[in-house]
């Protein structure tokens, strides 16, 4: 290479390093301004519409370079290499929980109202009772031997099944027609907590009716057909009573069934299981619980009045106002102690049977509560004080008259353990 071209290549060398220690100041600025022209062309675009925005961007080129290679995904296993154990929840959640048999048979027990079971129980004793007094006043101690006590606990599981199984219905059907949904005061109510589906409410409650019957008709088979008649009326009231749409508390007739059933019906049944046969004077004796389990009924209607209401279920109770409610739940009570007057102050009288005026205090609770309130809460309290009333008020009715056949026969006793 000649000297005269190593010459030419240092001049604009020189020059560029004699411009640069001439102007620092400006060679600076120079220098500042080409970079960050260089940054801000490869790092970010300036969009007219959006003034002072920088939009971040990736250089194409790192694009196109892991297109070219192209990497490969691995797939490693992910499986502990020692086993891991996780405490148990102190809170289970609801898909995981599993009831166990005697946490089941509490919610099933809880769920068919047991408590309710002195509207069924309390005439099926009253009518028992009746036919023991009978045969004793008859035969004396000897009439003791005649009464069926077999009869009585089967016919007694009978009515107990019934009602455990229309409870249940009644359920099922309530919650199909929208009844009871918001009412946090009644008991039941499995579907509506979730507890339960509904088509295993409707099947239990089946089975219970179907267990019943099957006892009714062994009794019936024992005791005489005419029993069947009881327990074919029984066993339609208990379902027909909420079954369907045009169910019978839908229809306003509710305190007639209840009526029928928990007094007269109950009441002769038990009464014809013993005797075979019936009388005027027992249907007296179950106008009684027939009464009280109706003011029951009535004063239950009268608790569940906005819901029944709004469900499009008619009753009596959200048909008349709040005095002709209370008039007539008042009437009922009355009508009970009225029969009760009757059938134990005149002359010959059990008048042991008067005994159950014992109960005037709770009646004067009931009655004061009634007349006092027209909340929902108030009118469950009525409710609860009502049923504890019917228990008593039967129960000593039943010691009265066991106690009236029992005394007059007691000087016989001896006689009958001599040889």
């Amino acid at each position: 290479m000649s000297q005269q071209e190593l010459t030419n290549k240092e001049q604009p060398a020189k020059e560029l390093e004699t411009a640069e220690h001439s102007d620092p100041i400006s060679n600076g600025k120079g220098k500042k301004q080409g970079e960050s022209e260089i940054k801000a062309s490869s790092q970010i675009v300036t969009a007219e519409s959006v003034q002072a925005e920088e939009v971040p961007t990736i250089p194409l080129g790192s694009l196109q370079t892991l297109s070219t290679l192209q990497p490969e995904v691995s797939v490693h296993s992910v499986e502990a290499s020692e086993a891991v154990s996780t405490p148990a929840p102190l809170v289970a959640q609801p898909a995981e929980y599993r009831r166990s048999v005697s946490e089941w048979s509490r919610i099933l027990w809880e769920g068919m109202r047991p408590r309710y079971l002195i509207l069924s129980i309390m005439p099926f004793l009253l009518g028992s009772v009746l036919a023991l007094v009978h045969l004793l006043s008859l035969r004396g101690p000897l009439g003791l031997g005649q009464w069926h006590p077999q009869r009585f606990l089967v016919g007694l599981l009978a009515v107990v099944l019934l009602q455990l199984g229309a409870n249940l219905i009644n359920d099922y059907y309530d919650y199909l027609r929208g009844i009871d949904t918001s009412n946090t005061l009644g008991p039941g109510k499995l579907i509506q907590q979730g507890l339960i589906k509904p088509t295993h409410v409707l099947a239990f409650g089946l089975v219970l009716l179907a267990g019943g019957s099957l006892l009714g008709l062994l009794l019936a088979l024992a005791a005489g057909w005419p029993l069947l008649l009881f327990g074919l009326l029984g066993l339609l009231a208990a379902y027909f009573y909420s079954a369907t749409r045009r169910a019978l508390s839908s229809l306003m007739l509710g305190l007639p069934v209840a009526f029928c059933i928990y007094g007269p019906l109950i009441t002769a049944g038990a009464y014809y299981l013993q005797q075979a046969q019936l009388n005027g004077q027992v249907l007296l004796y179950s106008l009684m619980p027939g009464l009280l389990a109706t003011a029951f009924v009535h004063v239950n209607d009268m608790r569940d009045v906005e819901d029944d209401a709004q469900a499009g279920k008619r009753t009596l109770a959200n048909t008349l106002g709040l005095g002709l409610n209370r008039t007539l739940f008042l009437a009922l009570l009355g009508g009970a102690y009225l029969v009760l007057l009757i059938i134990g102050l005149p002359h010959h009288a059990p008048h042991l049977a008067l005994i159950a005026l014992w109960t005037l205090p709770t009646l004067v609770v009931v009655v004061s509560g009634i007349v006092r309130t027209d909340l929902a809460s108030g009118l469950h309290l009525v409710l609860r004080e009502t049923l504890k009333l019917e228990a008593w008020f039967i129960a000593l009715l039943v010691v009265g008259l066991l106690l009236s056949a029992i005394l007059p026969i007691l000087p016989q006793v001896p006689s009958l353990a001599l040889p």
